[in-house]
């Protein structure tokens, strides 16, 4: 079938529109096949014969899978006491089912879809060999089992069909089942278009839902510009005269200053000022001049920026030592002149 197309789509293109309706109404089938088929005895023959094969391979297929799981019950035995075990030596396992070997080669038997062939001779000495030339007499074991597998299986599948009935009823959902199936099928294939048509039928309503909002927006904006716009551009333009009336203000008082400086200050004393000033950064040259040459000579003598504080520590004690040794001095040239004088 055709996938369909959401509304906003065949609304936006007329051309398609029609196209699409027309590929709905008179072109094509609900299931995709065309109206326009012309009846040919030939094509109605193939349309049997693929029918056909279609029915032997399921029914194939469904004999293999039934032959493949066959739940095989154990055969019975008695099993030897345990005196009777340790005395004999023996331990006696169980012995396989009867037709465990014929049912694991059935399967391949029975496959068509096999590339290997297998030659003529061959399968004449495998037929007349055990388990396989045992087949006839164990036929109607075989075909019991089977039975039983495909039943047991069929009410499994009505189970799922049919899950509130009765369990000891649905043995007769079992004929049914076919018709229960394409039942499923067809809905199975409405629900999928009705998911995709809600699908597209939600994203044409979510994008109305977003146009909605973008003119809401839009709405809202334009209401927000007429109700303050007027405010904010009076407000604009009181603030750009204001700026004009600080800037004007600035230039007034950079005017008043010059004139009052020259009213308070002659000439005579501008000039003096001026030298004054030339002084004063002649003075701090001479200063920072003299710093310069004191730092070198204290680097001179090991102290510098760069020099720990035991430099620094070393030469006051030099000067402390050199200041009492000068008025050590000092006492002893006192004490000399006083022995001249005695002398």
């Amino acid at each position: 079938m055709l996938p369909p197309v959401d509304e906003q789509t065949i609304r936006d293109n007329p051309e398609f529109a029609k196209l699409y309706r027309m590929l709905l109404e008179k072109a094509l089938n609900p299931d995709g096949s065309t109206k326009h088929d012309n009846y040919i005895p030939e094509g109605d023959a193939v349309q049997q014969g693929l029918y056909q094969a279609r029915i032997d391979c399921a029914e194939t297929h469904l004999l293999e899978w039934a032959i493949s799981t066959v739940s095989l019950s154990e055969p019975t035995f008695k099993p030897l006491s345990e005196e009777a075990t340790s005395a004999t030596g023996l331990r006696i396992e169980p012995a396989e089912h009867p037709l465990a070997d014929l049912l694991a080669l059935l399967p391949f038997l029975i496959n068509k879809d096999n590339d290997q062939c297998i030659d003529p001779d061959d399968a004449a000495t495998a037929l007349s060999c055990p388990p396989l030339s045992e087949l006839k007499s164990h036929i109607s074991e075989v075909c019991a089992l089977v039975s039983e597998t495909l039943h047991t299986a069929a009410i499994d599948v009505a189970r799922i069909a049919h899950p509130s009935t009765n369990p000891s009823y649905l043995h007769r959902h079992i004929s049914s089942l076919p018709n229960d199936f394409a039942a499923l099928a067809a809905e199975l294939s409405e629900a999928t278009s009705a998911l995709t048509k809600n699908r597209l039928e939600a994203l044409v309503s979510l994008t109305k839902l977003l146009q909605s909002y973008t003119q809401m927006l839009a709405l809202l904006v334009r209401t927000l510009e007429s109700k303050h716009g007027s405010a904010s551009r009076r407000l604009e333009l009181q603030a750009l005269n204001v700026s004009q009336d600080v800037q004007l203000t600035e230039a007034g008082a950079k005017v008043a200053l010059n004139t009052t400086s020259k009213d308070m200050y002659s000439p005579e004393a501008i000039s003096a000022l001026a030298n004054y000033s030339s002084h004063l950064k002649d003075a701090q040259m001479r200063a920072a001049e003299r710093v310069r040459s004191l730092q070198e000579e204290l680097a001179d003598y090991g102290v510098d920026d760069k020099s720990g504080r035991d430099k620094e520590k070393t030469m006051r004690e030099m000067a402390r030592i050199h200041r009492e040794m000068e008025s050590q001095m000092e006492d002893v040239k006192k004490d000399l002149a006083r022995l001249q004088r005695e002398l």
